[in-house]
């Protein structure tokens, strides 16, 4: 799987993260909302830590262009860490609590949009022959070394067990999803 299929995996497993949070934040359900947030830091520290290590050196190098919206991702990654600290630091489902996941959720709803929309096409224009493919392994091995889930946890799953998981997890554009893109897509410990 190439870098930015993979790395859009991440971003859709994380909103789908984002659309329960919320679900049960409206619901006024606490404990759910303190088990995804948990979720949510754990899936945004891999990600960060995957793109900053291995993505963004490798990327960033190939234009000027590319390298300015590496900078720009490289301070909204300080912003969220930041935001996920504190979330840590207040109590679990306080005001100041709920205020600072909505903060931390829009920040890094932007940051993925500005990724899928600037960043990801202009990378994968830049990229020729299978260079977005190895450094979409080499985006694996350091997500396993981390000890998060990866495609090769989920792609024995059949489409329809892997469409199932999709839409517990309330994964956007599943319907879309080949059975690859699922099985980079969803969390299969859920």
């Amino acid at each position: 799987m190439d870098a930015i299929t993979l790395l859009t995996a991440d971003h859709n497993r994380v909103r789908g993260l984002f659309k329960r949070f919320q679900t049960a934040e409206e619901k006024d359900k606490t404990e759910e909302m303190a088990k995804l947030a948990e979720l949510i830091f754990e899936q945004l520290t891999v990600h960060t830590s995957i793109e900053e290590s291995t993505f963004y050196p490798a990327v960033k190098k190939q234009s000027d262009d590319i390298k300015d919206t590496v900078d720009e991702g490289l301070e909204e990654h300080m912003v969220a860490k930041r935001l996920i600290d504190e979330c840590q630091s207040v109590e679990t489902g306080s005001d100041q609590w709920k205020a600072k996941m909505k903060v931390l959720i829009e920040s890094v709803e932007h940051h993925a949009d500005e990724e899928e929309t600037e960043m990801f096409p202009k990378v994968r224009s830049a990229f020729q022959g299978d260079g977005l493919e190895r450094l979409g392994q080499a985006l694996e091995q350091e997500k396993k070394k981390l000890g998060a889930p990866v495609l090769a946890d989920a792609i024995d799953l059949t489409k329809e067990e892997l469409a199932a998981k999709a839409s517990e997890q309330e994964i956007p554009g599943r319907s879309k999803m080949d059975h690859e893109q699922l099985a980079a897509t969803v969390d299969p410990r859920f």
